[in-house]
């Protein structure tokens, strides 16, 4: 069973940055995970939906929600199956829950990010 383990939520004041890793364990020890899967990032705010804020699939190739365009990027190392989320000029509006996805096969428990002076 793959596993899913976000970390590197916190505080961070406006206009801070904040980088959050993704780690993937499970299956056969020799699996590339990121190999065969992509991995998506979801933002939760308060009493809100799950929405899709980045996504990078198995060829490497990215997408980003309209709303973090040029804020957020995306990454994975494939040799540690951790997948990353780097989180640049951040603001209130961004304070929430991250999860981190594999669509259809697994999800994070999530990892709170606090925007706040």
């Amino acid at each position: 069973q793959v596993q899913l383990a976000e970390s590197g939520g916190g505080l961070v004041q406006p206009g801070g940055s904040l980088r959050l890793s993704c780690a993937a364990s499970g299956g056969r020890r020799s699996e590339g995970i990121f190999r065969l899967y992509g991995i998506s990032w979801y933002h939760q705010a308060l009493e809100n939906p799950r929405e899709l804020v980045a996504a990078i699939y198995s060829d490497g190739s990215t997408e980003y929600a309209d709303s973090v365009k040029g804020q957020f990027t995306i990454s994975r190392d494939k040799t540690n199956n951790t997948a990353y989320l780097q989180m640049d000029s951040l603001n209130t509006e961004d304070t929430g829950v991250y999860y981190c996805i594999i669509p259809g096969i697994t999800w994070g428990q999530g990892t709170q990010v606090t925007v706040s002076s």
